[in-house]
């Protein structure tokens, strides 16, 4: 757990910056999102000046956190405007829900060169050691909850928008509260935020009711190539670039989509295999806890948490899958399905 030693050595490097760059990990979740909101407008509420990036681009159901578009790295700017500092001069970066190189495609070229204090806040277990203070908690089921403890350890007013948006972070990253990481902590902040202003009916409906067609279609492909493997235990699925064609898709609407053969009862472990336009295979990893998938993402230099992973793996489609196979087999043999 993290200690108030902890929370002042953040506090004090945010005292101490005028302007602040945010930013998270590639393909960024709710969680994510979530956070640089929240961030963002306690950084304004303080006079300070901060600009968020993306470093890819953000799924629309999490377009009414924003109330302006967030550049993407790529698509609006391009790595040379950081490291010249056209895109501005800062004097901190905070960086959120990730603490891996691995995930920080490009990004990681400015945060090499850059000489500037970085405050990482994070709750997975893999860690690249990226922050001159880190608020690190593996115990917390998302990392909003962590910013939650720094707003109230700061004593900082949590606005109805901050409120939201920390409840975003939170009720996503526990799949709306029925993971197993949804403990009592979770229960708590979501009282306390829902009490500064959050709205869970509305935030529900933007989240889970508001997906475009493509995406549907995409799912549809999807759950075509599902496969069941060792008894039923291990279940793969796939997307190609094809797909992605075929139905009009974007790789920012693969989130969550590993979870629905989940739903299978035998189905302990599971790996979305997803094609990448540069032909790597991002390869998403899920476990009900008796498989660890982190440790299967780290070898490939990857990371995550025991139950929720992720990494990269050389095409094609088919030989990625193999490899994976290969990995919770091996794993496997002391286990046994329900």
């Amino acid at each position: 757990m993290l200690t108030n030693d902890d929370f002042k050595k953040a506090v004090d490097l945010i005292n101490n910056s005028s302007n602040v760059l945010i930013t998270a990990h590639t393909k960024p979740d709710g969680d994510a999102c979530g956070c640089i909101v929240a961030i963002s407008n306690i950084l304004e509420s303080m006079g300070k000046k901060s600009r968020a990036i993306m470093l890819s681009s953000i799924p629309e159901w999490y377009d009414f956190l924003f109330a302006e578009k967030v550049p993407v790295l790529d698509e609006d700017i391009d790595i040379n405007q950081l490291t010249d500092r056209s895109f501005g001069e800062f004097d901190l970066i905070i960086i959120v829900d990730t603490n891996s190189l691995s995930q920080l495609p490009k990004f990681d070229q400015y945060l090499k060169q850059n000489g500037k204090p970085v405050l990482i806040i994070d709750h997975h277990a893999t860690a690249d050691g990226l922050g001159d203070v880190e608020l690190a908690d593996s115990s917390a089921a998302a990392t909003g909850l962590i910013v939650y403890d720094l707003l109230k350890y700061a004593g900082w007013q949590i606005t109805q928008t901050i409120a939201e948006a920390l409840f975003v972070a939170i009720a996503t990253d526990t799949g709306w509260f029925q993971f197993s990481n949804t403990d009592s902590r979770v229960h708590r902040a979501c009282s306390e935020l829902i009490d500064a202003g959050a709205k869970p009916i509305e935030i529900y409906h933007n989240l889970y009711q508001n997906f475009s067609y493509a995406r549907f279609k995409l799912t549809v492909a999807m759950l075509n190539t599902l496969q069941l493997h060792l008894d039923g235990c291990f279940a793969t699925q796939q997307i190609s670039q094809r797909d992605f064609e075929q139905t009009g898709a974007s790789i920012k609407d693969t989130e969550n989509l590993i979870n629905d053969c989940r739903r299978i009862s035998t189905v302990e472990t599971a790996a979305l295999l997803v094609e990448l336009k540069d032909g790597r295979i991002r390869c998403s990893l899920r476990s009900t806890g008796g498989i660890d998938v982190s440790e299967i993402a780290a070898k490939f230099g990857g990371g995550g948490h025991k139950k929720a992973a992720g990494t990269f793996l050389p095409g094609p489609l088919e030989e990625a899958k193999e490899i994976i196979l290969k990995e919770v087999t091996e794993k496997n043999k002391s286990l046994s399905c329900k």
